[in-house]
């Protein structure tokens, strides 16, 4: 009896053992990572959003030069550039303020000196024409080409006014019209439009 019961303690102890070597097998065994299928989501911009940013207004440069300077830098100006400074009126431009010069090309000044049939020479030597045409082509204030007051009358430096269409173009006193070729030439004391004739006050 003794015997049989010493077998019996002795096969359930193997079979413990047995068990406890199975679980920890089963514990070191590596157990592989589960494949995860995430899926990273980038977040929508709308249009909108783009379209904002791409229609942002750069910032505009900053003038460096004065009007007198930036006509003697230009060599489509080069006869303005001289009768500014045959009329003394050169140092104004290059004066602190706030000017808008219409500022006719050589090829306007050409079509004035056909007009008037004189030479360059004769037009320069003329500073009382000149100290009166000159300041006809200057508004005292800064007008940018947004500003523009189209068909109202803009008085000049000289007095006299001139007239703006909203096609760009301007009517003088004389009734004599200049196209706006140019716009928004900046400059330390002002803008500078260009145009395409001389203007001719009364």
């Amino acid at each position: 009896m003794l015997k049989k019961n010493l077998l019996s303690i002795a096969v359930v102890a193997a079979a413990l053992s047995l068990a406890a070597c199975n679980d920890k097998k089963a514990v070191t065994e590596p157990v592989e990572p589960e494949a995860t299928t995430d899926v990273v989501v980038e977040p929508e911009v709308a249009p909108e959003a783009v379209a904002e940013a791409d229609a942002a207004p750069m910032p505009e440069a900053a003038a460096t030069q004065s009007i007198a300077e930036m006509a003697a830098a230009n060599p489509d100006l080069s006869i303005l550039t001289a009768a500014l400074k045959a009329a003394g009126l050169d140092g104004m431009m290059m004066d602190a303020g706030t000017y808008t010069v219409f500022a006719p090309t050589d090829e306007a000044f050409a079509a004035v000196l056909t007009k008037l049939n004189v030479t360059k020479e004769e037009l320069l030597a003329n500073t009382d024409l000149l100290k009166s045409v000159l300041p006809y082509h200057v508004v005292p204030m800064v007008v940018k080409a947004a500003d523009i007051p189209y068909n109202t009358a803009i008085e000049t430096v000289n007095g006299q006014t001139i007239m703006i269409s909203d096609a760009n173009v301007i009517t003088d006193a004389s009734g004599n019209t200049a196209n706006i070729t140019g716009t928004d030439m900046m400059a330390t004391n002002g803008v500078v439009h260009v145009i395409d004739t001389v203007l001719l006050p009364k």
